[in-house]
């Protein structure tokens, strides 16, 4: 296999070319921020909150996880920015023992309110295993993520984004790390129009294959309906901001956060992540965190040999049955 070498990508990842001196088409064609763009963002972020922070509701809803990157987000968004935040945190039955301790102890340490959403099990399980054995994706869908996570995420955006608008919170924020979405994301307008097109995307593959009991995880049309005025700006702080995973760690840890030992090196939250990435490998020949990885490595904020090295080991095989056999699934290969 031949990878980049100036970031991850292997020759096997879509799209992908490299020229004679092996560097891929991605690392030529990307655009990577400087220190002047992340300054204008965090100016336009700062500009924003001037006008959205709010007397009679949450100032912003934060989707966490309990993981390393959202909970330095939910730090920066606290203590940083002086935020009024609820903690948004999705169960779908496989968060680590540890993360939820995280999760407890950071939301309270942080002065942030919390809630839990949990979906019944038999739920996740019936959408995890479809997710895992069926294509319902397109496979552009998964050149950035797994079957399997491609599914949580597009629940939780959803359910993010009914309760922003159901409480009237006007700020919506993920903890993205700088390679999961570009700079020019970092404050971004929702609207209708954009969700209609995520929710083609994931939540009808799902309810054609799995039954209308997904619908309300979903926004309904009457919410689609809403005005355009009432609908959140997304943020994602870590785009404009000096990302160093070390430091990160050493911020957090300080305060704290615990890093859970029963999760893959890419995942510091999720149990079910090294059966999503060990299913991915299998059926695409490249791992799902690559292009994650890459976008970090070519920023700079890590180093090429730290980043083959989370996207080359081969998953933990203990980590991979024990979320098989909890969604009753046979593991191929």
């Amino acid at each position: 296999m031949s990878i980049c070498s100036r970031c991850v990508l292997p020759d096997t990842f879509p799209g992908i070319s490299f020229d004679d001196q092996g560097v891929c088409n991605y690392c030529r064609n990307m655009p990577v921020p400087d220190s002047d763009e992340k300054q204008a963002y965090r100016k336009k972020f700062e500009d924003l909150l001037e006008n959205r922070r709010t007397s009679d509701s949450f100032d912003v809803l934060l989707a966490y996880s309990g993981g390393k990157d959202s909970t330095y987000t939910l730090y920066l968004l606290t203590k940083k920015f002086n935020l009024k935040v609820l903690a948004f945190v999705f169960d779908n039955g496989f968060i680590s023992e540890q993360a939820m301790k995280n999760i407890k102890h950071m939301t309270d340490t942080l002065g942030a309110a919390c809630t839990v959403f949990r979906p019944p099990f038999h739920l996740m399980q019936k959408v995890f295993g479809l997710a895992a054995g069926h294509d319902i994706y397109s496979p552009k869908t998964l050149d950035r993520a797994s079957s399997i996570c491609t599914t949580c995420i597009g629940m939780v955006k959803a359910m993010i984004l009914k309760t922003a608008l159901a409480y009237g919170i006007p700020l919506v924020a993920y903890g993205w790390s700088p390679g999961q979405a570009p700079i020019a994301s970092a404050v971004m307008q929702t609207n209708p129009r954009l969700q209609r097109i995520s929710q083609r995307t994931v939540r009808d593959p799902l309810v054609q294959a799995v039954g209308n009991e997904l619908s309300p995880f979903f926004l309904s049309d009457d919410e689609l309906a809403i005005d355009q005025s009432r609908w959140p700006v997304n943020i994602h702080p870590l785009a404009f901001t000096d990302y160093d995973e070390d430091e990160i760690l050493k911020k957090i840890k300080a305060i704290g956060w615990v890093k859970p030992e029963d999760t893959d090196p890419n995942s510091t939250n999720c149990l079910l992540n090294a059966l999503a990435n060990y299913l991915h490998r299998q059926r695409f020949s490249f791992h799902p965190y690559a292009w994650e990885i890459a976008g970090i490595v070519r920023s700079g904020s890590m180093d090429r040999e730290e980043g083959l090295h989370k996207v080359c080991q081969d998953e933990d095989m203990t980590m991979v049955r024990y979320a098989a056999d909890m969604l009753g699934i046979d593991i191929p290969g």
